[in-house]
């Protein structure tokens, strides 16, 4: 069945390189207007960019701000090829009816592998050494250097990603404590405890795997580095706002920190030819990444294909499932039909108009799905007869209504 409207008219913008995977699944379903950027555009480019743009994609550059999504009047849906949310003014967007999604799950392998990685090294001191070597040093010796073995791993945030890393490392026998303001059952052995302070006091090595949020903010700071042991270590591949730098600097300069690896930064380059500064640069027991934590083959392979295919099911189907702003609903496909979607504000009386319009027009429903949430009503009415652009408006033109298109 043909869509309402048709498919090489719907402009789809990615940006920040995303995986080539993501522009094949947009062809092999039909969609071939698509335009891939290498980098991140600063607002003022991207609100004139995106205004007749239908579908977006982004990483962890890009932001999709408030102004940005309103000048994006033909705008549909988003999706972030990466984990997070957070560059995405989600009450925004879900007050104009756009949806928005990510790929939550496909790199947390490649997350998990690197935190392994840096709690070998930094107890190792390969830091330390490596920059040695480079300067004609030969520091040959055992000292300050450990078997993670027996160490205690404290993973703040036990989701996805610390759940995989709490795994791991029990597979090369550390013991894991963790720390989540949500309960959560533990894997393997994994331990939890009943406060982030506890976590801190009793770890070898602190692994943060938290999203970013306003409790989130600055939550590792002088206080709770200070409740730390001595010598310990620091590992944060969650979000650059999570630990005060500055204070991060000061532990490790007093020796009270033994060594830190640091994935995301509060201010990060948004291309690979802009400079980067830190306070934590020169500092030869800190293991310094450019936001890397999910940047291989096969988690930009797999993340490209699984937020394309999110999208192409909405743009088919009408399917939400994994929406941060419209409610979700999975779709069956349905034959010898028409679908309308209908967003609105969750006020009682809607669907009553909604039907009443249809009734009038003589259009017979043969299958309607509804699914609310706080502020949001999300509507699919599968229809007999063809549903002209008159009634379509009619649609538009109701009271809390905030987007209505016919699919096809």
């Amino acid at each position: 069945m043909g869509s309402f409207y048709p498919k090489e008219k719907i402009k789809i913008l990615l940006l920040e390189g995303i995986h080539q995977n993501a522009v094949k699944t947009f062809q092999d379903a039909g969609y071939t207007n698509i335009e891939l950027l290498s980098g991140a555009l600063p607002e003022d480019q991207l609100v004139e960019k995106i205004k007749d743009v239908s579908i977006v994609g982004i990483r962890s550059k890009t932001q999709l701000t408030e102004k940005v999504l309103t000048a994006a009047e033909k705008l549909w849906a988003a999706a972030a090829f990466c984990i997070g949310t957070n560059q995405v003014d989600l009450k925004a967007a879900a007050k104009q009816g756009k949806v928005v999604f990510n790929s939550p799950y496909s790199n947390t392998r490649s997350v998990a592998e690197l935190v392994i990685a840096e709690i070998i090294f930094l107890m190792r001191g390969i830091p330390q050494k490596n920059a040695a070597a480079h300067e004609n040093v030969w520091l040959k010796s055992a000292t300050g250097s450990n078997e993670v073995r027996g160490k205690v791993l404290g993973i703040v945030g036990y989701g996805h990603i610390g759940t995989q890393v709490s795994v791991l490392a029990e597979s090369m026998g550390l013991k894991v404590i963790y720390y989540d303001v949500i309960p959560k059952l533990p894997m393997g052995n994994a331990t939890s405890v009943s406060s982030l302070e506890e976590l801190l006091a009793q770890s070898d090595v602190v692994s943060l795997h938290v999203p970013s949020t306003p409790q989130t903010k600055n939550m590792i700071g002088a206080a709770e580095l200070a409740k730390m042991q001595e010598g310990k270590f620091l590992i944060n591949l969650s979000r650059g706002n999570v630990v005060v730098i500055e204070d991060l600097k000061a532990a490790l300069e007093s020796g009270h920190i033994a060594g830190a690896a640091v994935d995301v930064f509060p201010l990060e380059p948004k291309t690979n030819k802009d400079p980067f500064t830190s306070p934590l640069q020169g500092h030869s027991n800190v293991i310094l990444t450019p936001h890397i934590g999910g940047s291989t083959q096969e988690a930009q392979q797999n993340i490209g294909i699984d937020a394309a295919l999110k999208l192409v099911n909405y743009l088919d189907n009408g399917s939400t499932v994994g929406s941060h702003t419209v409610p979700e609903l999975h779709l069956p496909k349905q034959e010898g039909t028409h679908r309308i979607l209908h967003i609105h504000e969750n006020v009682p009386g809607v669907m009553t108009k909604i039907n009443k319009i249809l009734s009038r027009e003589n259009i017979n429903v043969v299958g309607q799905y509804l699914k609310t949430n706080e502020d949001i009503g999300y509507v699919v009415l599968d229809v007999r007869e063809y549903v002209s652009r008159d009634v379509l408006d009619e649609l538009r033109a109701l009271d809390y209504t905030i987007k209505a298109r016919v699919l096809y």
